[in-house]
């Protein structure tokens, strides 16, 4: 499905009294999984700034997960970008005065270079035609101030899992909607102009991780253990696992 349509009309509106389709289809949300994605989640604010003025959220939704709400606690004003009506109404809604809104093509706004102290885009870039993505990267480059992050999950295609794609068919979701993840070394492509640096964000997709750890007090555990090699050995978890975080400081 185009992505345009998919959370234009149904996914970001509730499946249910408490969670969205897109949290549905795409989050593991049961609560042996919680205390995991929580600290994962906040992994972002390692590389956040104590404090500046503006912050962009690059098309993160609707700002569904308590988390996310969070990286912008320390700046006065936190920029929406979003093609989806019902994000931005929900948004208007957690950060009302904090934030400034624009529901429109990101590459069609005119913002100012050198104007963000930070840029946060989870789980889009890969949402972007493969051959606008460059584009976008080097926007987000320009309109950062020098030295501040472009914090952005992303998603490696060559994982252990992916050689072994075929046997793994039937655990993806039926909701198909567009998605391209270049491999890892397409980044450099942007050392020029900023420092280029990876992080672990979460190991498995939530269709895998749902498979491999069981909902459990053992499965908790196995989380557990994970989240500590994943802070141990970054690089090995970087090279091999579903999302890294890809942290651009402009030069």
């Amino acid at each position: 499905m185009d992505i345009y349509n998919f959370y234009n009309k149904f996914g970001w509106k509730k499946n249910n009294k408490i969670n969205s389709f897109d949290a549905e289809l795409f989050e593991d949300l049961r609560k042996t999984s919680a205390d995991y994605v929580s600290k994962c989640r906040h992994r972002i604010n390692n590389f956040i700034p104590k404090k500046g003025v503006n912050i962009l959220d690059f098309a993160s939704g609707p700002i569904q997960y308590k988390e996310y709400l969070n990286y912008s606690k320390n700046f006065k004003k936190r920029h929406c970008v979003d093609f989806s009506k019902i994000a931005i109404k929900k948004k208007k809604k957690k950060i009302g005065k904090n934030g400034k809104f624009y529901c429109k093509d990101f590459l069609k706004i005119k913002f100012k270079k050198n104007y963000f102290d930070t840029i946060i885009s989870l789980h889009t870039i890969y949402h972007v035609k493969k051959n606008k993505q460059k584009d976008v990267i080097n926007k987000l480059i320009d309109i950062t101030k020098k030295g501040q992050p472009i914090i952005i999950v992303y998603s490696n295609p060559n994982t252990f899992l992916s050689r072994f794609k075929k046997y793994f068919k039937k655990t993806y979701s039926k909701q198909k909607i567009y998605f391209y993840c270049h491999p890892l070394n397409w980044w450099f492509q942007f050392e020029k102009k900023a420092q280029i640096k990876f992080y672990p964000w979460r190991s498995f997709s939530s269709q895998h991780q749902k498979i491999f750890f069981p909902g459990n007090i053992i499965g908790k555990m196995m989380l557990h253990i994970l989240f500590s090699f994943e802070k141990k050995f970054p690089n090995f978890f970087v090279r091999n696992f579903q999302y890294p975080i890809i942290v651009l400081r402009k030069k």
